[in-house]
């Protein structure tokens, strides 16, 4: 007998992460497990405008929006990013993606005072990928992994408390990746906790998991705005697979778990981009 796959579907239970994509192809790094297709020229000026993010803060003020997220290819590159960020800052805490490159002592000091400025926080999340330098170089690019180190020193001078963000490249023991890296932060003053470090499978191109159940998915509690629209989750920006609408005004609740993305996220133990702030309680 003949059977057909059909690929399970997500319905947004309740927005409450709003991702922004500032820029989608404005990176200085090329990391090797990127899933982003860059072109050769590498001064891609594709940033969203900031009316454009005013607007769909305006149109989501009914959503219960916990954390609004600043993403891209790297989103510390957008010319108006200070401006975008205090922006944000007046509607509900804002996470950070970052490759850490633009964040040295000056610019965590300004950013504290920027903090200082709303009843929200901010919140850092890092990419490095290996405790051990000369694979996390290979995996990022050269010197990428004293530019994470710095960036920790500079932020919790002033108080911020990053997350570690580690992409499994090498398919380690993840029990090893965590207390490798406590290792390496206790030596510049950070005492890191597990839940400091957020590990996530590597992307696969052409991975397809056939499955109907998953633990959970960014695209159940968020959305996310570029400059295009609309769009289920960070993976899928500006991927017509993934769009559900052209704002904010009307955007589809519900979409199909079809993508080797997908099959990504569900073959993880827990949604790849959201802050899960139950971890944070005391």
């Amino acid at each position: 007998m003949n059977t057909i796959y059909t690929a399970p579907v997500c319905r947004l239970k309740a927005l409450n992460n709003l991702f922004i994509e500032l820029t989608a192809k404005n990176c200085n790094q090329r990391c090797k497990h990127c899933y982003i297709d860059f072109p050769l020229n590498k001064n891609v000026k594709d940033f969203i405008h900031i009316d454009k993010i005013k607007e769909a803060l305006k149109d989501t003020t009914a959503e219960d929006i916990q954390c609004i997220y600043l993403t891209g290819a790297e989103p510390m590159t957008h010319p108006d990013f200070n401006n975008i960020l205090r922006l944000c800052l007046k509607r509900a805490s804002v996470c950070i993606f970052t490759n850490g490159s633009f964040i040295n002592e000056k610019k965590a000091r300004f950013l504290k005072k920027v903090e200082s400025e709303s009843e929200y926080e901010i919140i850092f999340k890092l990419s490095i990928d290996h405790y051990n330098e000369i694979k996390n170089d290979d995996i990022r690019g050269r010197g990428t992994y004293r530019q994470v180190l710095n960036a920790v020193k500079s932020l919790i001078k002033y108080d911020f408390n990053p997350i570690l963000c580690i992409t499994n490249y090498y398919n380690e023991d993840e029990k090893t990746l965590v207390e490798e890296f406590k290792t390496v932060f206790k030596k510049i003053g950070f005492e890191a906790e597990n839940n400091n470090f957020k590990i996530n499978n590597a992307y696969k191109k052409g991975q397809i998991t056939d499955t109907t159940t998953w633990n959970s998915t960014d695209c159940e509690y968020g959305r996310v705005l570029t400059a295009k629209g609309v769009y289920t989750c960070p993976f899928l920006a500006n991927d017509h697979r993934g769009r559900s609408g052209g704002s904010f005004k009307d955007f589809s609740r519900k979409n199909p778990l079809e993508t080797d993305f997908c099959s990504l996220c569900l073959k993880n133990k827990d949604a790849l981009f959201k802050i899960d702030f139950n971890l944070f309680k005391e």
